[in-house]
């Protein structure tokens, strides 16, 4: 009964042209937690993996169109490292899918190439930068939590941990909580699934498991829900411990962050309050090269040490500019300087990555020289 009521809802030729398909082009689809997969990676795929940026929301999708029209079409704009189509037990897809490119650059491409277009069987497709949500919200942890040891946990019991930052929560901020960033989307789904019995079953606590709260507006979540668009709060990595002590710190949000911190302290705690004496600042900076070899040139001459740079991706702007986040860490110095920046995309994926470093590079120089009073010509 139930198997003739399934052929009642399937279209049988749509279902014949998708195996059809599968068979002339020697594609294998993977049927795995409520989704049907191609890729990830597909074979012959050179490169690493993609990187936060690179995928895309598919919505809109009828539910009798399937990867043989998918597929093919998002290829059309650059080379698919991963597709998932979202299923139901019935056979039919739940009107979404993700795919995934190997540059922001690419995906950036699809959504400006591909949405509202329109299928030739009817069916106007949404298509845009996916959330790609990977950062996890463990509460109810207990209030002598060491980050260290939280982190040597978690990558046991799950895969992909970057990093965790523990801050204070609740109403009198006494409620530890962590925030857990995974390599991936996937990597935080399976993660969530498994942290709670894990550490009920390991180490006798009842803990929360959620995903981040972020600001709301409307996006259709891989449960097909409503959720929240990525606006990450937290944009500097996890703190080095030889760098920054790991006490608990609220972390600047994108809309907040300064451009820099207060670089007086800097330069009070490597030369004093005056900063470095003028008869020293006689060096003249090589001339006709970039910010980065300038920067590094200037931490040479005045034994600074080497800079050492942690750039991340962040979205793609509505106007087309890429957003990054970064933070550079000049040995001699007591903190890092850190911030946000926007790029237009380069002709290439090793052209943006060198100009975003150049960016980045001119951005110290300025926050140096400004407070330094240094002239690094």
């Amino acid at each position: 009964m139930e198997r003739q009521q399934l052929q009642q809802v399937l279209n049988p030729q749509r279902l014949k042209a998708l195996q059809e398909w599968m068979q002339k082009s020697s594609i294998t689809l993977t049927q795995v937690n409520g989704q049907r997969k191609y890729g990830g990676p597909p074979p012959g795929w050179q490169g690493p993996v993609p990187g936060p940026g690179c995928e895309v929301f598919i919505s809109q999708i009828p539910h009798e169109v399937y990867e043989d029209r998918l597929i093919p079409l998002f290829q059309s704009v650059g080379t698919i490292y991963e597709f998932r189509l979202m299923m139901n037990f019935s056979g039919q897809n739940r009107g979404f899918a993700y795919a995934k490119y190997g540059d922001p650059v690419t995906a950036s491409t699809a959504v400006m190439t591909l949405h509202h277009y329109r299928l030739p069987d009817g069916g106007c497709l949404t298509v845009r930068k996916s959330t790609e949500k990977r950062q996890l919200r463990l509460g109810d942890l207990p209030t002598d939590i060491n980050q260290v040891k939280l982190l040597t946990v978690l990558r046991m019991v799950s895969e992909g941990v970057e990093d965790v930052i523990l801050k204070m929560a609740g109403p009198k901020g006494r409620e530890v909580v962590a925030l857990v960033n995974y390599s991936s989307h996937y990597a935080a789904s399976m993660a969530k699934k498994v942290l709670m019995q894990a550490f009920k079953k390991h180490y006798g606590i009842s803990i929360t498991v959620k995903w981040t709260s972020f600001s709301k507006s409307k996006h259709v979540s891989e449960t097909g829900q409503e959720d929240a668009t990525f606006t990450p709060p937290v944009l500097n990595p996890l703190p080095k411990p030889s760098i920054r002590p790991p006490h608990l710190q609220p972390q600047p949000s994108l809309h907040d962050v300064p451009a820099h911190p207060p670089l007086q302290s800097f330069f009070r705690a490597v030369w004093g309050p005056a900063g470095p004496p003028r008869d020293e600042m006689k060096p003249q900076g090589p001339v006709n090269c970039d910010a980065v070899s300038l920067l590094q040139w200037m931490c040479e001459v005045y034994r600074l040490g080497t800079p050492q740079y942690e750039v991340r991706y962040h979205h793609a702007s509505s106007d087309g500019f890429l957003c990054f986040s970064y933070e550079v860490l000049i040995p001699c110095f007591l903190i890092p300087l850190y911030g946000v920046i926007q790029i237009l995309p380069g002709p290439s994926a090793q052209a943006t990555k060198e100009e975003v470093y150049r960016a980045v590079a001119e951005l110290v120089i300025q926050s140096i020289c400004k407070v330094s009073s240094l002239r690094p010509f």
